[in-house]
């Protein structure tokens, strides 16, 4: 029988908490046999919910927790006093072994300081980045980092792509995974100076496939399998291709709906055209992992809804089998 996966799930975090949470978390178990979700929040209003739903009881527990850390307040603060929140409960619970993941819509601040500050950094990781995969047209990619470190240094930006080389191999099986920084040109004379500080040290990597720049216009396309960059690069890419995507689909269904003889070849196109934009939602692959940490951190959008949430417990399911952290560790301190 398969290992199982126990994952932490915050049912109090995001715009739709706790009754999307709390469906995702359903479909996550009654998918995967190899799933057992530990729902935190208050137990009221959880398990209201659940009674919508059938499920296989002894595959999601119900952790009770006063306290909810609001998306506005200090992160260091509200990690600090709010010792009964949903998300530092979460995240001792993936400290103390009970869980192997802990999942949450909520506060990013105060998911990024307690991933740091409770979990604990892997020795030798100097800032651990957040990752999510995003839609090309060979598959997907992976963003690294999107969010977490917006004063990045070229040693950091160099660990970043060793730790999505890894994760991109291993859960994602690509073999070879080909490296790019994202830059305002190919040529590499081309880049703020961080990026000019960093390509020469990625090309000096032998445990990397680094192809060089990669334009923003050239992400879509999947020209590299690992996209390189600091935060706020990272957060304006990942912003962006949500709100283009978003627009494409809107405009997409409208223009079917203008003529007679239009709504004829939407019906016709319907099923094909379905399965393609779908392909390009980002909500399709799950959340942004935290790596670098001694335990699995996975952070979704504030506005996720079920299926989000599913794919993002799902998703934990390989990250532990390929035991992603060990590989990170043996890495990162192998070379330390």
């Amino acid at each position: 029988m398969a290992e199982v996966v126990n994952v932490a799930v915050d049912a109090m975090g995001g715009d739709n908490a706790p009754g999307e949470i709390v469906k995702g978390a359903v479909e996550a178990v009654n998918e995967d046999e190899r799933v057992k979700v530990f729902l935190l929040g208050r137990e009221e209003l959880i398990r209201e919910e659940l009674k919508k739903y059938t499920y296989e009881e002894s595959r999601l527990e119900v952790v009770h927790t006063e306290e909810v850390i609001e998306t506005a307040e200090p992160p260091v603060m509200a990690i600090r006093k709010k010792k009964d929140s949903s998300i530092v409960k979460g995240m001792y619970l993936v400290k103390d072994g009970t869980c192997d993941v802990f999942v949450s819509a909520g506060s990013t601040g105060a998911v990024l300081v307690g991933g740091q500050i409770i979990v604990g950094r892997i020795k030798g990781v100097e800032r651990p980045p957040l990752a999510p995969l995003i839609p090309t047209e060979k598959g997907v990619s992976l963003l690294i980092d999107c969010g977490a470190n917006v004063d990045a240094r070229p040693s950091h930006l160099v660990q970043f792509a060793k730790m999505g080389s890894i994760y991109m191999e291993n859960v994602m099986g690509v073999a070879n995974p080909k490296v790019g920084i994202v830059n305002i040109g190919a040529e590499e004379e081309k880049g703020n100076a961080l990026v000019k500080e960093t390509f020469p040290l990625l090309k000096e990597c032998k445990d990397i496939n680094f192809i060089g720049s990669v334009e923003a216009r050239d992400i879509p396309s999947g020209l590299a399998d690992v996209v390189v960059c600091e935060a706020f690069v990272g957060n304006v890419v990942l912003k962006m291709y949500e709100g283009v995507a978003g627009a494409l689909i809107k405009q997409v269904k409208a223009g079917m709906m203008t003529t007679f003889r239009s709504k004829i070849g939407a019906l016709l196109v319907k099923p094909a055209l379905k399965k393609t934009l779908k392909s390009f939602q980002t909500e399709e692959y799950g959340g942004a992992p935290l790596l670098g940490l001694k335990g699995l951190v996975v952070k979704t959008h504030g506005r996720s809804k079920s299926v989000e949430i599913k794919n993002s417990i799902l998703q934990c399911i390989a990250f532990k089998e390929q035991k992603i952290n060990e590989k990170i560790k043996e890495k990162i301190q192998t070379e330390g």
